[in-house]
């Protein structure tokens, strides 16, 4: 009789500091998202929700300073965002301008709504701040704005086209 006490103080006392969240479960989230460069992944498991976030400190930066990273940046993730496609490959030589880069993760839309005019078209000149395109994440419509006044020489996404964070959407010359 006295082993049921003893497994019933024992029992409480596990229970108490437990945490109903695995950590390990939380880090390896953390992990895939550093491998991958998502900015956040989310898991259900019965009642359990966790969902790890990475905030975007890097996209206002980004926003107001395209002139500078681009031509060293640029170089870098076009192979590897666009390897398998041969075309790409040589284009960033041919490129004129500042690339416009893509602040997150998202599906691109060229124009406000499905049949109305685009936002921007090659040759258009553009303001700095103008919408340039709109990319939906998260159900949510985010203006990607021009980071300079400038003329369109090239668009590099076509519309409802996938993209991940960085990837070179548009050339402003």
């Amino acid at each position: 009789m006295s082993d049921p006490k003893v497994t019933t103080e024992l029992g409480e006392k596990p229970k108490a500091p437990a945490d109903p969240i695995d950590t390990r479960l939380v880090r390896r989230l953390a992990d895939i998202l550093k491998d991958t460069g998502l900015t956040q992944i989310e898991v259900e498991r019965g009642d359990l929700k966790i969902r790890v976030a990475r905030e975007l400190t890097a996209a206002p930066v980004y926003a107001t300073a395209p002139m500078a990273p681009p031509p060293t940046a640029a170089p870098a993730p076009a192979p590897v965002v666009a390897a398998p496609v041969a075309a790409a490959a040589p284009a960033p030589a041919v490129r004129a301008g500042d690339l416009v880069k893509s602040p997150m993760v998202g599906t691109v839309y060229l124009q406000p709504q499905p049949g109305a005019d685009a936002f921007v078209k090659v040759g258009d000149t553009v303001a700095q701040g103008q919408t340039l395109m709109i990319i939906e994440a998260m159900k949510t419509m985010n203006p990607v704005p021009a980071p300079r006044a400038g003329k369109v020489v090239e668009l590099l996404v076509g519309d409802s086209q996938p993209v991940e964070f960085g990837e070179p959407l548009i050339v402003i010359e």
